[in-house]
Protein backbone atom coordinates (compact mmCIF):
# COMPACT_ATOMS: atom_id res chain seq x y z
CA UNK A 1 0.00 0.00 0.00
CA UNK A 2 0.99 3.60 -0.43
CA UNK A 3 2.34 5.40 2.43
CA UNK A 4 -0.27 7.59 3.83
CA UNK A 5 -0.05 10.81 6.65
CA UNK A 6 -1.61 10.11 9.53
CA UNK A 7 -5.55 10.54 9.59
CA UNK A 8 -7.37 13.18 12.07
CA UNK A 9 -7.92 11.63 15.24
CA UNK A 10 -10.88 13.07 17.31
CA UNK A 11 -9.98 14.39 20.72
CA UNK A 12 -12.89 13.15 22.81
CA UNK A 13 -14.54 9.59 22.70
CA UNK A 14 -18.33 8.96 23.46
CA UNK A 15 -20.99 11.76 24.44
CA UNK A 16 -19.65 15.05 23.71
CA UNK A 17 -19.47 17.63 26.84
CA UNK A 18 -22.05 20.21 26.19
CA UNK A 19 -19.19 22.68 26.64
CA UNK A 20 -17.09 22.10 24.00
CA UNK A 21 -16.81 24.37 21.45
CA UNK A 22 -14.83 24.18 18.29
CA UNK A 23 -13.02 27.66 16.48
CA UNK A 24 -12.12 27.39 12.86
CA UNK A 25 -11.01 30.73 11.62
CA UNK A 26 -9.17 31.77 8.19
CA UNK A 27 -7.39 34.92 6.84
CA UNK A 28 -4.24 36.34 5.50
CA UNK A 29 -1.32 35.00 7.12
CA UNK A 30 0.32 38.15 9.55
CA UNK A 31 1.53 38.33 13.35
CA UNK A 32 -0.60 37.87 16.26
CA UNK A 33 -3.43 35.77 14.93
CA UNK A 34 -2.75 33.02 17.53
CA UNK A 35 -2.21 35.44 20.12
CA UNK A 36 -5.11 37.10 18.94
CA UNK A 37 -7.26 34.08 19.30
CA UNK A 38 -5.49 32.75 22.12
CA UNK A 39 -6.32 36.24 23.94
CA UNK A 40 -9.95 36.27 23.14
CA UNK A 41 -10.50 32.66 24.43
CA UNK A 42 -8.89 33.36 27.63
CA UNK A 43 -10.33 36.06 28.77
CA UNK A 44 -13.67 35.21 27.96
CA UNK A 45 -13.27 32.12 30.25
CA UNK A 46 -12.60 29.37 28.30
CA UNK A 47 -9.85 26.93 28.54
CA UNK A 48 -8.22 25.80 25.14
CA UNK A 49 -8.25 21.90 24.73
CA UNK A 50 -6.58 21.36 21.24
CA UNK A 51 -5.09 24.20 18.62
CA UNK A 52 -3.74 23.07 15.26
CA UNK A 53 -2.77 25.87 12.51
CA UNK A 54 -1.33 25.85 8.72
CA UNK A 55 -0.09 28.28 7.10
CA UNK A 56 -0.18 27.96 3.18
CA UNK A 57 3.05 30.16 2.67
CA UNK A 58 5.85 31.66 5.19
CA UNK A 59 5.38 35.16 3.86
CA UNK A 60 1.87 36.37 2.04
CA UNK A 61 0.14 32.87 2.51
CA UNK A 62 -3.17 32.09 3.82
CA UNK A 63 -3.26 31.04 7.61
CA UNK A 64 -5.82 28.35 8.84
CA UNK A 65 -6.60 27.49 12.86
CA UNK A 66 -8.55 24.79 14.36
CA UNK A 67 -9.51 25.22 18.08
CA UNK A 68 -11.41 23.62 20.21
CA UNK A 69 -12.26 25.11 23.96
CA UNK A 70 -14.28 24.16 26.75
CA UNK A 71 -16.09 27.17 28.42
CA UNK A 72 -19.15 26.42 31.17
CA UNK A 73 -21.90 27.82 29.23
CA UNK A 74 -21.62 27.52 26.15
CA UNK A 75 -24.74 27.37 24.65
CA UNK A 76 -26.35 30.24 26.75
CA UNK A 77 -22.82 32.06 25.96
CA UNK A 78 -22.38 31.22 22.12
CA UNK A 79 -24.72 34.05 20.52
CA UNK A 80 -22.47 36.85 22.51
CA UNK A 81 -19.47 34.96 22.29
CA UNK A 82 -19.84 34.70 18.31
CA UNK A 83 -20.62 39.03 18.09
CA UNK A 84 -17.73 39.38 20.36
CA UNK A 85 -15.16 37.33 18.27
CA UNK A 86 -16.22 39.13 15.06
CA UNK A 87 -16.17 42.82 16.85
CA UNK A 88 -12.85 41.72 18.69
CA UNK A 89 -10.74 40.06 16.47
CA UNK A 90 -12.38 38.71 13.02
CA UNK A 91 -12.53 42.29 11.76
CA UNK A 92 -9.14 43.15 13.02
CA UNK A 93 -7.21 40.53 11.13
CA UNK A 94 -10.55 40.87 7.87
CA UNK A 95 -10.78 36.87 9.07
CA UNK A 96 -13.51 34.56 8.09
CA UNK A 97 -14.74 32.18 11.24
CA UNK A 98 -17.06 29.40 12.10
CA UNK A 99 -17.79 28.80 15.71
CA UNK A 100 -19.74 25.89 16.86
CA UNK A 101 -20.79 23.45 19.88
CA UNK A 102 -18.88 20.44 19.67
CA UNK A 103 -22.56 18.63 21.51
CA UNK A 104 -24.94 20.04 18.53
CA UNK A 105 -25.20 17.57 15.78
CA UNK A 106 -25.25 18.91 12.00
CA UNK A 107 -28.78 18.48 10.53
CA UNK A 108 -27.62 15.88 7.45
CA UNK A 109 -29.72 15.42 3.83
CA UNK A 110 -28.44 12.34 1.89
CA UNK A 111 -29.60 11.67 -1.65
CA UNK A 112 -29.02 8.59 -3.20
CA UNK A 113 -30.00 6.93 -6.49
CA UNK A 114 -30.28 2.93 -6.61
CA UNK A 115 -26.89 2.03 -5.36
CA UNK A 116 -27.02 1.62 -1.60
CA UNK A 117 -23.29 0.74 -0.09
CA UNK A 118 -22.72 4.43 1.24
CA UNK A 119 -26.57 5.34 2.10
CA UNK A 120 -26.67 2.31 4.06
CA UNK A 121 -23.16 2.99 5.79
CA UNK A 122 -23.48 6.44 6.56
CA UNK A 123 -27.00 5.39 8.17
CA UNK A 124 -25.24 2.64 10.42
CA UNK A 125 -22.08 4.43 11.23
CA UNK A 126 -24.66 6.84 12.48
CA UNK A 127 -26.89 4.77 14.57
CA UNK A 128 -23.41 2.78 16.28
CA UNK A 129 -22.18 6.41 17.32
CA UNK A 130 -19.66 6.75 14.61
CA UNK A 131 -20.73 9.97 13.15
CA UNK A 132 -22.15 12.66 15.23
CA UNK A 133 -25.19 13.53 12.87
CA UNK A 134 -28.96 13.86 12.93
CA UNK A 135 -29.67 12.72 9.46
CA UNK A 136 -33.29 14.42 8.78
CA UNK A 137 -33.96 12.81 5.43
CA UNK A 138 -33.08 10.47 2.41
CA UNK A 139 -34.07 11.81 -0.48
CA UNK A 140 -33.97 9.61 -3.63
CA UNK A 141 -34.91 9.99 -7.26
CA UNK A 142 -35.56 6.08 -6.82
CA UNK A 143 -38.16 3.96 -4.72
CA UNK A 144 -36.08 1.11 -5.07
CA UNK A 145 -34.27 1.73 -1.34
CA UNK A 146 -36.84 3.12 1.01
CA UNK A 147 -37.28 -0.79 2.63
CA UNK A 148 -33.78 -0.60 3.35
CA UNK A 149 -33.91 2.84 4.96
CA UNK A 150 -37.03 2.73 6.57
CA UNK A 151 -35.55 0.55 9.65
CA UNK A 152 -33.06 3.63 10.20
CA UNK A 153 -36.32 5.88 11.22
CA UNK A 154 -35.42 8.07 8.54
CA UNK A 155 -37.74 9.50 5.77
CA UNK A 156 -37.34 8.76 2.76
CA UNK A 157 -38.91 10.94 -0.11
CA UNK A 158 -38.72 9.32 -3.36
CA UNK A 159 -38.59 13.12 -5.86
CA UNK A 160 -38.66 10.91 -9.93
CA UNK A 161 -35.51 13.11 -11.32
CA UNK A 162 -34.36 12.83 -15.12
CA UNK A 163 -32.52 15.46 -17.36
CA UNK A 164 -35.93 16.01 -18.56
CA UNK A 165 -37.41 16.99 -15.20
CA UNK A 166 -34.72 18.69 -13.40
CA UNK A 167 -35.70 22.10 -12.70
CA UNK A 168 -39.04 20.90 -11.05
CA UNK A 169 -37.41 18.13 -9.26
CA UNK A 170 -34.51 20.45 -7.95
CA UNK A 171 -37.11 22.85 -6.78
CA UNK A 172 -39.01 19.90 -4.92
CA UNK A 173 -35.76 19.39 -3.05
CA UNK A 174 -34.73 22.57 -2.48
CA UNK A 175 -38.25 23.20 -0.90
CA UNK A 176 -37.39 20.16 1.68
CA UNK A 177 -33.78 20.78 2.42
CA UNK A 178 -33.64 24.61 2.42
CA UNK A 179 -33.20 26.35 6.27
CA UNK A 180 -33.62 22.64 7.27
CA UNK A 181 -29.98 20.90 6.73
CA UNK A 182 -26.33 21.69 7.30
CA UNK A 183 -24.81 19.36 5.02
CA UNK A 184 -26.01 17.53 1.90
CA UNK A 185 -24.01 13.92 1.05
CA UNK A 186 -24.50 12.70 -2.16
CA UNK A 187 -24.14 9.09 -1.49
CA UNK A 188 -23.97 7.75 -5.11
CA UNK A 189 -26.66 10.01 -6.22
CA UNK A 190 -26.52 9.30 -10.04
CA UNK A 191 -27.86 12.90 -11.14
CA UNK A 192 -25.92 15.94 -11.80
CA UNK A 193 -26.72 19.03 -9.36
CA UNK A 194 -27.36 22.00 -10.93
CA UNK A 195 -25.69 25.65 -10.59
CA UNK A 196 -29.35 26.85 -9.22
CA UNK A 197 -29.33 24.16 -6.79
CA UNK A 198 -26.06 25.02 -5.36
CA UNK A 199 -27.03 28.36 -5.07
CA UNK A 200 -30.30 28.01 -3.46
CA UNK A 201 -29.38 24.98 -0.79
CA UNK A 202 -27.80 27.12 1.29
CA UNK A 203 -24.96 24.85 2.88
CA UNK A 204 -22.31 22.17 1.35
CA UNK A 205 -22.57 19.13 -0.67
CA UNK A 206 -20.18 16.25 0.11
CA UNK A 207 -19.94 13.69 -3.16
CA UNK A 208 -18.16 10.80 -3.44
CA UNK A 209 -17.22 8.92 -6.82
CA UNK A 210 -14.51 6.46 -7.61
CA UNK A 211 -11.00 7.49 -8.40
CA UNK A 212 -10.85 6.88 -12.27
CA UNK A 213 -12.34 9.82 -12.87
CA UNK A 214 -11.76 11.15 -15.53
CA UNK A 215 -9.51 7.94 -17.10
CA UNK A 216 -12.81 5.75 -17.14
CA UNK A 217 -15.65 7.92 -17.99
CA UNK A 218 -19.21 6.76 -18.52
CA UNK A 219 -20.81 3.35 -17.75
CA UNK A 220 -18.99 0.58 -16.90
CA UNK A 221 -15.82 1.92 -15.44
CA UNK A 222 -14.71 -0.98 -13.54
CA UNK A 223 -14.53 -3.48 -16.42
CA UNK A 224 -13.08 -0.17 -18.68
CA UNK A 225 -10.45 -0.47 -15.75
CA UNK A 226 -10.09 -4.29 -15.94
CA UNK A 227 -9.90 -4.09 -19.47
CA UNK A 228 -6.84 -1.51 -19.21
CA UNK A 229 -4.97 -3.54 -16.36
CA UNK A 230 -5.27 -0.93 -13.98
CA UNK A 231 -3.29 -1.85 -10.77
CA UNK A 232 -4.52 0.81 -7.88
CA UNK A 233 -8.41 1.43 -7.48
CA UNK A 234 -10.09 3.99 -5.37
CA UNK A 235 -12.42 6.95 -4.31
CA UNK A 236 -12.10 10.68 -3.86
CA UNK A 237 -15.09 12.18 -1.97
CA UNK A 238 -15.05 16.05 -2.24
CA UNK A 239 -17.44 19.25 -2.15
CA UNK A 240 -19.92 20.16 -4.61
CA UNK A 241 -19.21 22.71 -7.36
CA UNK A 242 -20.45 23.53 -10.53
CA UNK A 243 -17.59 22.23 -12.05
CA UNK A 244 -18.37 18.39 -12.34
CA UNK A 245 -16.56 16.33 -9.85
CA UNK A 246 -13.77 18.59 -9.76
CA UNK A 247 -14.76 20.10 -6.13
CA UNK A 248 -12.48 20.61 -3.46
CA UNK A 249 -11.05 17.16 -2.38
CA UNK A 250 -11.92 16.27 1.59
CA UNK A 251 -10.67 12.73 1.58
CA UNK A 252 -9.21 10.38 -1.02
CA UNK A 253 -7.96 6.68 -0.98
CA UNK A 254 -6.67 3.17 -2.56
CA UNK A 255 -6.65 -0.02 -2.69
CA UNK A 256 -4.42 -2.24 -4.75
CA UNK A 257 -5.53 -4.68 -7.52
CA UNK A 258 -4.08 -7.40 -9.85
CA UNK A 259 -4.41 -9.91 -13.07
CA UNK A 260 -6.04 -12.10 -10.37
CA UNK A 261 -8.99 -10.16 -9.61
CA UNK A 262 -11.82 -10.25 -11.56
CA UNK A 263 -14.59 -7.07 -12.41
CA UNK A 264 -17.04 -7.75 -9.72
CA UNK A 265 -14.07 -8.34 -7.43
CA UNK A 266 -12.88 -4.58 -8.40
CA UNK A 267 -16.42 -3.66 -7.79
CA UNK A 268 -16.59 -5.21 -4.72
CA UNK A 269 -13.30 -3.19 -3.70
CA UNK A 270 -14.28 -0.13 -4.72
CA UNK A 271 -17.32 -0.20 -2.81
CA UNK A 272 -15.32 -0.80 0.45
CA UNK A 273 -13.23 1.94 -0.05
CA UNK A 274 -16.34 4.59 -1.67
CA UNK A 275 -17.89 3.42 2.18
CA UNK A 276 -14.37 4.32 3.74
CA UNK A 277 -13.38 7.37 2.18
CA UNK A 278 -16.96 8.99 2.43
CA UNK A 279 -17.27 7.95 5.82
CA UNK A 280 -14.11 10.01 6.84
CA UNK A 281 -14.67 12.93 4.61
CA UNK A 282 -18.44 13.57 6.68
CA UNK A 283 -17.36 12.73 9.70
CA UNK A 284 -14.18 15.12 9.14
CA UNK A 285 -16.78 18.14 8.44
CA UNK A 286 -19.05 17.25 11.21
CA UNK A 287 -16.35 17.63 13.10
CA UNK A 288 -15.32 20.85 11.44
CA UNK A 289 -11.99 19.56 10.42
CA UNK A 290 -12.09 21.16 6.95
CA UNK A 291 -11.17 24.47 5.64
CA UNK A 292 -11.41 25.38 2.33
CA UNK A 293 -8.90 27.01 -0.09
CA UNK A 294 -9.55 27.70 -3.45
CA UNK A 295 -10.54 24.33 -4.87
CA UNK A 296 -7.96 22.73 -2.43
CA UNK A 297 -8.94 21.87 1.38
CA UNK A 298 -6.64 22.46 4.96
CA UNK A 299 -7.71 18.94 6.99
CA UNK A 300 -7.05 19.25 10.65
Amino acid sequence: MPNASPLPRSTHHGRVDADHGRLLVQCADQPGIVSAVSTFLTKSGANIVTLDQHSTAEVGGCFFQRTEFHLPGLAAARDDLERAFAAEVADRFDMEFRLSEAARPKRVAIMVSKTDHCVLDLLWRNRRGELDMNVVMVISNHADLAEQVRPFGVPYFHIPATRANRPEAEQRMLELLRGNVDLVVLARYMQIISGDFLDGVGCPLINIHHSFLPAFIGAGPYQKAKDRGVKLIGATAHYVTQDLDEGPIIEQDVVRVDHRHATDDLVRLGADVERAVLSRAVRWHLEDRVARHDNTTIVF
